[in-house]
């Protein structure tokens, strides 16, 4: 039986080579295979202003969401936080697919603001969340991290009389205000809106339709109108 001899240069033997070239060949395998995906499958957008419920949460207390005077200073947010700190972390992916434009067909009234995501309900509840002070004509801004282009937004206002503080969202509940045309892939896509008639505290409605794919995103925005 040939004994294997070292290489008599004093170098390794083929085999030693090999291994630990195999241990880093599988080593960055399997970090490639942690790395999340900025695909269709998590790269998206929100409305960043006037900020919807889940990214004014994020923005206000990502850095900070175990700091416990979140609990008397944000309560909303503090209890969206206990209920699935996912709902804040993915602000950007409340989509959902193949909806065929059949928006309030597929969305029950009571849950609009979670886009109909059992994962994000803590979006629907009633309470105390933040607002932005908007005047009767404001701007709204989407950030949208894959620069999907929009084929139309249409946004809507809750009637004079729906308390957003004691009140979950129906169809019933909104006024609709505008519907825009399409928008070219940009990661920062702005329009107007124009309203009138409107005081205090509201909930601002947006539906987004994706231009890429079937994809709907519908979000909330707390504004008070000043």
């Amino acid at each position: 039986m040939r004994s294997r001899k070292p290489d008599q240069s004093g170098g390794k033997s083929r085999s030693a080579v090999r291994q630990p070239l195999r241990a880093l060949v599988l080593l960055l395998a399997m970090m490639v295979g942690m790395l999340p995906w900025a695909g269709t499958a998590q790269a998206h957008g929100t409305i960043i202003n006037p900020a919807s419920r889940a990214y004014q949460c994020w923005q206000a207390w990502g850095n900070n969401h175990t700091n416990p005077a979140m609990q008397q200073q944000d309560p909303m947010c503090y209890r969206a936080f206990q209920a699935n700190p996912d709902t804040m972390w993915n602000w950007m992916s409340a989509l959902r697919d193949g909806l065929g434009g059949n928006f309030q067909g597929r969305t029950p009234d009571g849950q609009l603001c979670s886009n109909a995501l059992s994962r994000n309900d803590s979006l629907n509840q009633p309470g105390q969340w933040r607002s932005t002070n908007v005047s009767r004509n404001f701007t709204i801004q989407l950030y949208d991290q894959a620069s999907h282009g929009a084929d139309f937004f249409r946004v809507y206002v809750s009637k004079n009389g729906f308390n957003p503080a004691t009140q979950r969202l129906g169809w019933g509940n909104l006024d609709f205000i505008t519907q825009t045309g399409r928008y070219a892939p940009a990661q920062n896509i702005s329009f107007n809106v124009s309203t009138s008639g409107y005081t205090g505290q509201h909930v601002v409605f947006v539906i987004w339709q994706a231009s890429h794919l079937d994809q709907t995103y519908m979000w909330c925005s707390n504004v008070n109108f000043v």
